[in-house]
């Protein structure tokens, strides 16, 4: 992921400026970090889109596990008609048919979750990484004010 790259290169950035003497602070180059932050926010769209296409691909999955079973339920139903009209057989089969819908939904229900989930955590690790560089720039702009 070419987010999580710029980023590791940012992070090495940061520890490699020079420290401000007898503080914990440090000297930022602004253009070379204007740069980066303008990196992050082109890559941005890019890893957002990439989540979405994966949330999409797993729904089209979940509708054609839906289908699947929707015809299999189908295809079922046809067979004990032609085949038989004793009610202990339907009943059997009914109850097959409601079994893989129940399991193609809740397979569906997962995958659903899990691409959420996954989406959601791509999104939190980019916040906490945007949060931090946040934070070191006013650092950096506080320390530089106080130097005027």
């Amino acid at each position: 992921m070419e987010l999580l790259s710029i980023l590791n290169e940012l992070e090495e950035f940061v520890e490699e400026c020079p420290r401000v003497p007898l503080s914990k602070k440090i000297m930022v180059d602004e253009n070379k970090l204007f740069d980066y932050i303008d990196r992050i926010r082109t890559t941005l769209p890019d890893e957002v889109r990439q989540a979405k296409l994966l949330i999409k691909e797993r729904e089209k999955v979940l509708s054609e596990s839906k289908r699947e079973a929707q015809l299999l339920m189908e295809d079922v139903q046809r067979q004990i008609e032609k085949k038989a009209d004793e009610s202990e057989i339907v009943e059997v089969a009914n109850r097959r048919a409601q079994e893989i819908v129940k399991q193609a939904e809740e397979m569906a229900a997962e995958i659903r979750l899990g691409a959420k989930e996954y989406a959601d955590e791509i999104l939190e690790k980019m916040e906490g990484h945007l949060d931090r560089l946040i934070n070191q720039v006013r650092s950096g702009r506080d320390e530089l004010q106080r130097m005027k």
